[in-house]
């Protein structure tokens, strides 16, 4: 990390996902040595071991930490955000991840590590402690598309009124043309923007 004074981006991906996904790239990509996108493990206490250790990090460090979060990543980044008073951006998250994922107990298998991994109704249970009961809408600039096949869009529209909503009909979970949302997302956090080349 960039020992000078400014803001930090920690970007949180989504379950089965990893620090080198595409949304995780394009951000790299625009903020260069201003983000963190660190591959969690798909246990959730691991993950927020991980996460709190690193916002503590930037913390310390004397540098704003800001969040970013896809999905599940969505979910972490609105406890950590209300944890360590940051702004956060959320694409498509998940609102309640231990009801969506309770189809997911069992032996799962990793999209970019091809490792296999036990989830447990153990782990279920862990995230209902990071739920977020009431949320401060003006921290956070939420992503959404109404085409998400995962998650039902209208949750995240309830959950985070008052916030800054971005809609668009049609789209994906993934959320298709995210790099359309870079300029946003860095004037929502107060952060700069690598230049790209033409």
């Amino acid at each position: 990390m960039n020992s000078k004074s400014g803001k930090i981006l920690l970007y949180i991906h989504g379950f089965g996902s990893s620090g080198k996904s595409g949304k995780a790239e394009i951000l790299r990509n625009r903020f260069g040595d201003r983000i963190v996108a660190p591959s969690l493990s798909p246990i959730p206490e691991l993950a927020v071991d991980t996460l709190e250790q690193i916002a503590n990090c930037i913390q310390t460090s004397g540098q704003k930490l800001c969040l970013g979060g896809s999905s599940l990543g969505g979910y972490y980044a609105t406890w950590l955000a209300e944890k360590f008073d940051a702004k956060a951006f959320l694409i498509n998250p998940a609102v309640k991840p231990y009801n969506t994922l309770a189809s997911r107990v069992g032996l799962n298998h990793s999209y970019y590590d091809f490792s296999n991994y036990e989830f447990t109704q153990h782990h279920i249970d862990f995230l209902k402690r990071y739920n977020v009961q009431k949320i401060t809408p003006e921290r956070y600039l939420v992503l959404l598309q109404s085409g998400d096949e995962v998650l039902d869009y209208t949750e995240a529209l309830e959950k985070y009124e008052g916030a800054t909503i971005d809609l668009e009909e049609g789209g994906t979970h993934g959320y298709e043309g995210f790099e359309r949302k870079i300029e946003k997302i860095a004037d929502f956090l107060g952060m700069t923007l690598q230049k790209t080349s033409l």
